[in-house]
């Protein structure tokens, strides 16, 4: 196991800026993969110049942001598990919480695949598909969530799993390895010069790039199975009354923030569903956009998970903290030089993905006013990845059904009724302001409780 300790060595005498920024570069490396790949679905997609094609990539996405809400109640309950036994030295502990998270999460992406592919039209029907798109919307969501969904699940959670024993480079490899593989089919599926398959051909894209950057992962195990603490034997699988409901309860609160996002973008989506065809082209296009700061700061949540859930299991509460506080200042950072970038360039960027001038011109008006919360943004994902790493469930969920579910709708009503259209893109900022003076009230009780400052 002496590769093993040479990872966690990272978390446990690495200089804390040092350890932070090994952990989260990585992290914040597979976002932005991540993010090139969501764009270049949109992008190749825009560049057919048909809004009813790039409307459907919008339409789907709830359903898509639905595989990351499962691949995160396993994978990020996992991860946090996983690191927290490891900081506890107890290898095998962690051995089968990394199978239970396994299986977990690939039977939950297969049923979830088999529950959409039934309720198809009636899902994507709520989610604001209108007759008019429907065929191009039904063919984009065969191949990203029924024949990709399980793959997506497992790609996001196994490279949750990967870090958790201090492996973030080999996280990012394995997560570029799938965005790399997406960008070059792309074009190839999607374009008119070469197969021409519109949205189809992007559905098909993202769902091989899935599969083989699962592929990969998993061989990557069975090939340091001596030296690592993750493992997908199913033999594991008879002490799954020991940790799924420890993987559940930390995972939960992250999987309940995406799956409430599915309902906060669906409901957006079905307000701008009754404006033009170009306002809902513009939405997608400026939900790709603002996803930069946002994919930064998860990647740097992502990141310290590891690092805080293991300090915390040692009862090395001054690393977790300064730790913690590091990580937050580079994705507070981050957040305002997008900010200040957005607001001035909002027309160029939006005309990157579609030339049709009515889009841009929504999109960017769009585009200035989402952006204006996302420093608040950054700062509410360390401090629910954080609570999440002390394994203090409550306050996650608090943080994380205030940031979707409990404001967003009824926001939506007023905000659209007091300026239509428009005032749907002022509520996550509202959201992420109210958020963040929630989560530093609950941040503060547990530092007093620990008697830090």
């Amino acid at each position: 196991m002496s590769s093993l300790q040479n990872r966690t060595e990272i978390f446990e005498n690495t200089p804390i800026k040092k350890a932070v920024l090994l952990q989260i570069v990585p992290a914040i490396a597979s976002q932005m993969i991540a993010l090139l790949y969501n764009l270049a679905d949109t992008y190749f997609v825009g560049l057919i110049n048909n809004p009813v094609q790039t409307a459907a990539i919008t339409v789907v996405s709830p359903c898509f942001v639905m595989l990351t809400a499962i691949s995160n109640l396993f994978g990020v309950g996992g991860a946090s598990a996983i690191a927290r036994a490891l900081g506890k030295k107890e290898p095998n502990r962690a051995r089968q919480i990394a199978s239970v998270s396994f299986w977990g999460g690939l039977v939950m992406g297969i049923l979830f695949a088999l529950l959409f592919w039934l309720l198809e039209r009636p899902i994507l029907t709520l989610c604001g598909a209108r007759e008019e798109t429907f065929a191009v919307v039904m063919a984009y969501a065969k191949w990203v969530v029924v024949i990709g969904g399980p793959w997506t699940v497992l790609n996001t959670l196994l490279a949750n799993l990967v870090r958790a024993e201090g492996s973030a480079r080999r996280a990012f490899v394995g997560v570029s390895l799938g965005g790399v593989l997406n960008i070059a089919l792309d074009p190839l599926f999607v374009l008119p010069r070469f197969l021409g398959w519109g949205a189809a051909g992007a559905g098909i894209a993202t769902a091989i790039s899935n599969m083989a950057a699962t592929v990969y992962f998993l061989c990557g195990i069975f090939r340091r199975r001596q030296d690592t603490v993750l493992s997908v034997a199913p033999g594991h699988l008879r002490h799954i009354r020991a940790h799924l409901g420890g993987i559940l309860v930390i995972g939960f609160p992250s999987a309940l923030q995406y799956a409430l996002t599915v309902v906060a973008v669906a409901a957006q989506a079905k307000f701008v569903s009754a404006y033009p065809t170009e306002a809902v082209a513009a939405l997608g296009i400026v939900k790709k956009i603002d996803q930069l700061p946002l994919y930064f700061s998860i990647g740097v949540a992502n990141g310290l998970l590891p690092l805080l859930a293991y300090n915390h299991a040692a009862g090395n509460t001054a690393r977790r903290s300064q730790a913690f506080r590091f990580g937050t200042l580079t994705a507070v950072s981050f957040s305002l030089c997008c900010l200040i970038l957005f607001e001035i360039f909002a027309e160029p960027l939006v005309g990157l993905f579609i030339k049709n001038p009515q889009t841009v011109a929504y999109g960017a008006s769009f585009l200035r006013l989402m952006v204006t919360a996302m420093p608040m943004m950054s700062v509410c994902y360390p401090m629910i990845v954080q609570f999440q790493a002390m394994g203090k469930a409550g306050e996650s969920l608090i943080c994380s059904v205030l940031r979707k579910g409990v404001l967003d709708i009824p926001l939506l009503f007023i905000m659209d009724a007091l300026l239509p259209l428009y005032g749907c893109m002022l509520v996550q900022p509202t959201v992420d302001s109210i958020s963040l003076i929630v989560a530093l009230l609950l941040y503060r009780r547990i530092r007093k409780g620990e008697g830090t400052q």
